[in-house]
C-alpha cells in the first residue's frame, strides 16, 4: 500500500502533491549507501508475509485429497479475503501507535508474534482438523484460524508498506515495491510449492530419497512449527535491534522524517467521498463483476485436475517455470499501458483470456482420458505449462492496465488511500465469484450410486450407504462444466455491454475523480 502521492497533470492545473517529499526529489538517482541492510530487512519481512499466504493456498489441495466437498472448499475460500478488505482497518494501523516504540513497530512486532503463535497453535492440532482416514475435516474451524492468520499477514503488510517509506532514503523508495513483489513471491513459493512438494511421499520417494517411506519429508504440523519459531525469533531481533528513524545517522537527511498522513476520521471521510463519486460507482460495478467471467477457470479447474488424478505436488511444481514469466510480464506490459489510454489493453486482453479459460476447461474434461492408467505423460505437463503461461500473459495485461488506470485517476492528495481502495475493489471482484462458483459445483452436480440406482449421493449418509453396498458414487453430470459455459457466455455479454462504459470512464477528465478540494490539498503539503 503505497503512501506516496501521485502526480496528475492531465487536468491542466499543473498541481503536484507528493507526500513526505518535495517535487525536486523525484528525479534523485538511487543510492544504496546506508540502505543495503534496510532493503535486506524489508525483503525478509515480505518473505515472512508470503509464507502464510502460500500455506493458505496449499490447504485446499490437502482438503481435496482428504475428500472435502466443493461446498467445504467454498467455505474455506473465505480465508483468502483479508487481503481484499484490509482497507477497512488500514487507517487504524496508520493512525494509532506508541510513539516511543515506533509508529510501524507498534503493529509489526505484536502482529508477527501473533503470527508465530498461531502457527505453533495450528501445528499442534491441524492434522486432526484436516481429517482423513474416514474423519471429516473441520472446515469451519480451519477457515476461522486461517482467516485470522491471513488477517494478521494483511495487517503486517500495512505496517511494512508504511515503514518502507521511512526506512529507505527518498531516492530508494522505489525499491520498496521490488522488495514487496520479490519477497512475497519467494514466501508464497516456500509456503505453497516447496511445502506441497516436500509433503508428498511420491515426490520425495522419486527424487529426494534413497529408501522409500510412507510419508513425505515434511508434514504440515512440522512446517507450521518451523515457521512459527522463525517468526518469533525474527520478530524479537527486529524489536531489539532495528530502530525506526528516530535516531540520527549519516543518511538521516536523505530519509523522510515526517509523514503527512490523514487521521482516522479524515481517512474514513475520504473513503466515503470516494464511494459517493459517480465515476467511482461505475468503476466499482465493473471491477466487482468482470472476474465472474473467469471464476470457474480460476477457482475450480486445479481442483478438478486433482480429482482426475494429477498429483497435487506436480501441479504445484508447474508454477516454477511460470515464475520468471510473472516477474517479467509487468515490465513488458507496462510499456503498453504508460499512455493516456491503458484500459484499451484491458479490453483487448479480455477475449483472449476468455478463450484460454475455455481451453483450461477442455483440458480438465480431457484429463481423465489423457492420464488413463495412472501415469501422467510428459506432453500433458507441457500442455498445462503452455496454456497456463499464455493465460498469465493476458491476466497480467489486465492487471497492469488496471493498475495504470488507477494511478492515472487517483487523486494525488490522497493517492495511497485512493489506490488501496481501488485495489480492494479489484481483489473483492475476484474473491466473491470464486467462493460462489466453488459452492455451486456440488449443487449443480448430479451423482448416482453404481449399486443403488435410487441413491443420488447427495449427503454424507447417502455416500456411506453406497460405499457399504460396495458401490461407488459416479458423476452423471458435472456442474463445473455448466458453470464454465455460463461464465463464458456471461463474459461475452458483459464485454459487449460494459465496453462502452470502460471507454467512457477512460475519457473522463482527471478532475472528475478528485475527492479533495484544492484548499484541502494545500493543508496536506
Amino acid at each position: 500500500m503505497s503512501k506516496r502521492r501521485r502526480a496528475q497533470s492531465s487536468d491542466g492545473r499543473g498541481e503536484i502533491v507528493e507526500s513526505m517529499a518535495d517535487a525536486e526529489d523525484k528525479h534523485e538517482k538511487p543510492d544504496l549507501r546506508g540502505d543495503r541492510r534496510n532493503i535486506a530487512i524489508l525483503l525478509f519481512l515480505y518473505v515472512l508475509q508470503g509464507i502464510p499466504i502460500g500455506l493458505i493456498a496449499a490447504v485446499p489441495m490437502l482438503l481435496q485429497n482428504r475428500g472435502a466437498s466443493y461446498k467445504q472448499q467454498a467455505e474455506f475460500s473465505f480465508a483468502y479475503w483479508p487481503f481484499s478488505i484490509k482497507l477497512l482497518w488500514a487507517p487504524i494501523v496508520d493512525s494509532l501507535y506508541v510513539r516511543r516504540f515506533g509508529r510501524r513497530k507498534s503493529w509489526l512486532v505484536p502482529v508477527q508474534y501473533l503470527l508465530g503463535g498461531f502457527m505453533l497453535l495450528l501445528s499442534a492440532h491441524v492434522d486432526r482438523w484436516l481429517g482423513g482416514d474416514g474423519v471429516d475435516p473441520n472446515v469451519p474451524l480451519l477457515t476461522l484460524l486461517f482467516f485470522v492468520l491471513n488477517f494478521l499477514a494483511a495487517t503486517q503488510d500495512i505496517a511494512v508498506d508504511g515503514w518502507a517509506l521511512t526506512m529507505l532514503k527518498r531516492c530508494n523508495v522505489g525499491y520498496a515495491s521490488t522488495c514487496n513483489s520479490v519477497g512475497q513471491t519467494a514466501g508464497y513459493f516456500l509456503g505453497y510449492v516447496v511445502f506441497i512438494a516436500l509433503e508428498s511421499k511420491d515426490f520425495c520417494n522419486s527424487y529426494l530419497r534413497d529408501v522409500p517411506a510412507d510419508v513425505g519429508m515434511v508434514t504440515l504440523p512440522r512446517f507450521l512449527w518451523f515457521w512459527g519459531i522463525i517468526f518469533i525469533v525474527a520478530t524479537t531481533l527486529v524489536a531489539v535491534f532495528k530502530k525506526e528513524n528516530d535516531i540520527a545517522d549519516a543518511h538521516t537527511d536523505a530519509r523522510y522524517k515526517e509523514e503527512h498522513e490523514l487521521n482516522i476520521h479524515e481517512s474514513y471521510k475520504v473513503l466515503w467521498d470516494m464511494v459517493n463519486k459517480r465515476p467511482v460507482q461505475i468503476l466499482a460495478a465493473i471491477l466487482l463483476t468482470v472476474k465472474v467471467t473467469f471464476a470457474a477457470s480460476d477457482g475450480v479447474t486445479s481442483l478438478k485436475l486433482i480429482d482426475a488424478g494429477v498429483p497435487k505436488e506436480k501441479l504445484a511444481l508447474l508454477a516454477i517455470p511460470v515464475i520468471p514469466l510473472q516477474l517479467i510480464l509487468p515490465i513488458i506490459v507496462g510499456k503498453y499501458t504508460n499512455g493516456p489510454r491503458p484500459m484499451d489493453l484491458y479490453l483487448r486482453a479480455i477475449p483472449w483470456r476468455i478463450a484460454l479459460a475455455t481451453v483450461a476447461t477442455l483440458i480438465a474434461y480431457a484429463t481423465p482420458y489423457m492420464i488413463s492408467g495412472g501415469e501422467v505423460p510428459v506432453y500433458y505437463y507441457v500442455l498445462l505449462i503452455v496454456s497456463y503461461g499464455c493465460y498469465q500473459v493476458f491476466l497480467y495485461s489486465m492487471f497492469v492496465a488496471a493498475m495504470a488506470f488507477f494511478a492515472k485517476i487517483s487523486d494525488p492528495a490522497v493517492g495511497g488511500t485512493y489506490m488501496t481502495f481501488l485495489n480492494t475493489l479489484c481483489n473483492l471482484g475476484g474473491n466473491w465469484p470464486n467462493t460462489v462458483v466453488l459452492w455451486l459445483v456440488d449443487v449443480l452436480t448430479w451423482k448416482k450410486c453404481t449399486t443403488q440406482p435410487e441413491n443420488t449421493c447427495l449427503s454424507k449418509e447417502d455416500q456411506q450407504d453406497c460405499t457399504k453396498s460396495t458401490g461407488k458414487c459416479e458423476i452423471v453430470f458435472d456442474g463445473y462444466y455448466l458453470e464454465a459455459i455460463v461464465c463464458v457466455v456471461y463474459g461475452i455479454i458483459w464485454l459487449l455491454v460494459v465496453r462502452k462504459w470502460i471507454r467512457h470512464l477512460q475519457n473522463l477528465p482527471t478532475r472528475a475523480w478528485m475527492v479533495v478540494s484544492p484548499a484541502a490539498k494545500n493543508k496536506l503539503r
